[in-house]
């Protein structure tokens, strides 16, 4: 009686295309499990920027240019630096807060932006954010 089961060859085809597919998929999970990192860190960051810049304008501190420091959020630290500017266009002032951050190694950074008017006592106010 003869009896079913793979070949030697059958085998060794079969490691051998394991041994192709296994460090690809790897690979994909590494890169989605970076990507998602990076969308949640650039989501904080971008919180700490629009808190920041609203603590300034509300604060009346947006002559500070050059200001500097850092915001822990979770367990992740957050260098970011305010910048002020007079805008070319009109008698108003550009604010700007960089946030950085660095995910497996690699610094990363976003900014939020927006334009005051120095003279209006209150008066409305755009952000605008960059990554």
């Amino acid at each position: 009686m003869r009896t079913r089961g793979f070949t030697l060859v059958e085998v060794l085809a079969a490691l051998m295309l394991m041994a192709i597919i296994i460090p690809v998929a790897m690979q994909a999970v590494s890169v989605a499990s970076r990507a998602g990192v990076l969308g949640q860190r650039k989501a904080a960051a971008m919180r700490v920027a629009d808190r920041l810049l609203n603590e300034f304008i509300i604060t009346a501190n947006t002559q500070q240019a050059g200001t500097t420091g850092t915001i822990s959020e979770g367990d992740t630290t957050y260098p970011w630096t305010f910048s002020s500017e007079n805008w070319s266009e009109d008698a108003m002032t550009l604010l700007t807060v960089r946030v950085e951050f660095t995910v497996q190694g690699e610094i990363y950074n976003v900014s939020a932006s927006t334009l005051i008017d120095p003279t209006a006592s209150s008066g409305a106010v755009t952000t605008t954010g960059s990554q």
